[in-house]
């Protein structure tokens, strides 16, 4: 004999999980100017560092900012002078103080269009230093590189050569894969069992060995389409076992929570459903229907059809309900 007790009772919780990439890892890139790609050094899957060269290309747009910068660097310094030689002249007493003011207000102007020119061909990818090398030279090239921000495997490559692209196109995708996302969606009816730091098991099938990590990030709303809340788990990858677009299996350990549990023994299944024997204020025991939720060692979790204290047979509930199945047989 025993009873129904409630208990603390840690219940695993396993979802379907997607591998994703660490979006603090990757970086979509695309060309500052429109062009046609000339070269392309760098292949899919190729591992490339911060600043490699991932795409030449040929920019007529790049070489008129290149020409406008120097025309306005020009007018600067033409500016300039005039502004030197107003100032010898009104010391010689030839011009009034009106005309100095004139032409320095010029210079100003100058100046401004100057560093706007500057800061359009910095918006195109010129470096300070190539800009500056423009200006001693005066030479005019309409080469425009495409480099990579980060380090990291070129995952995805959009673009060939000969192809004419303009600044919004996604030319290339470069990901540190060595640490990925797992993404997985719990059903709203479960999120409150879930914390953020709680340990976490991912199982793919490429990996006979489970990879551990804990809950990252747990989204405030819920998906209208699915019911469900989107869990994150942050996992290393040395080893790039997992990649982006895997499916795999993911069990949270949340928290514990008291539930009414009867142990495993006390269970018998008929017709299909789970039942237990419950005793009855005349002392019979009567066969009861419950549902019951997954194994928590070797105790049941009980989700309806028992109340707390009620006592039930524990050692013998099988035996017992064979003897109630013989008698049923034999009409008594």
């Amino acid at each position: 004999m025993g009873s129904v007790e409630s208990r603390l009772v840690t219940e695993p919780l396993s979802v379907v999980g997607r591998i994703d990439f660490d979006e603090q890892s990757v970086s979509r890139i695309g060309s500052s100017v429109t062009g046609r790609i000339t070269e392309l050094p760098v292949t899919p899957g190729q591992t490339v560092a911060a600043g490699q060269l991932l795409a030449q290309l040929n920019s007529a747009e790049l070489g008129t900012a290149q020409l406008a910068y120097l025309k306005a660097d020009a007018q600067r310094e033409l500016a300039a002078k005039a502004v030197e030689r107003a100032k010898l002249l009104l010391a010689a007493d030839v011009i009034g103080t009106a005309e100095l003011q004139r032409r320095e207000n010029e210079l100003k102007v100058a100046e401004i269009e100057q560093r706007a020119a500057a800061d359009q061909l910095r918006v195109m990818g010129m470096s300070r230093g190539a800009i500056a090398r423009t200006l001693a030279s005066g030479a005019i090239t309409s080469t425009s590189s495409v480099v990579s921000t980060v380090s990291g495997v070129v995952v995805e490559r959009k673009v060939n050569r000969g192809q004419v692209v303009q600044p919004a196109d996604e030319l290339f995708t470069v990901a540190d894969l060595a640490r990925v996302w797992v993404v997985a969606k719990v059903p709203e009816s479960q999120i409150t069992r879930v914390q953020i730091g709680q340990p976490v098991k991912i199982s793919v099938t490429s990996s006979p060995v489970p990879l551990r990590g804990r809950v990252a990030w747990i989204a405030d709303t819920v998906s209208v389409e699915t019911r469900t809340v989107t869990v994150r788990t942050v996992v290393d990858n040395p080893k790039r076992q997992l990649r982006p677009a895997m499916l795999a299996d993911v069990t949270i350990e949340p928290v514990a929570l008291e539930r009414l549990v009867v142990p495993g023994g006390a269970v018998v299944r008929e017709s299909n459903r789970d039942h237990v024997f419950v005793r009855q204020a005349d002392g019979r025991y009567r066969l009861t229907a419950v549902e019951l939720a997954d194994e928590a060692g070797d105790q049941r979790v009980v989700e309806s059809g028992l109340k707390g204290g009620e006592e039930i047979v524990i050692d013998g509930a099988f035996h017992l309900n064979n003897e109630r199945k013989r008698a049923e047989l034999e009409g008594s």
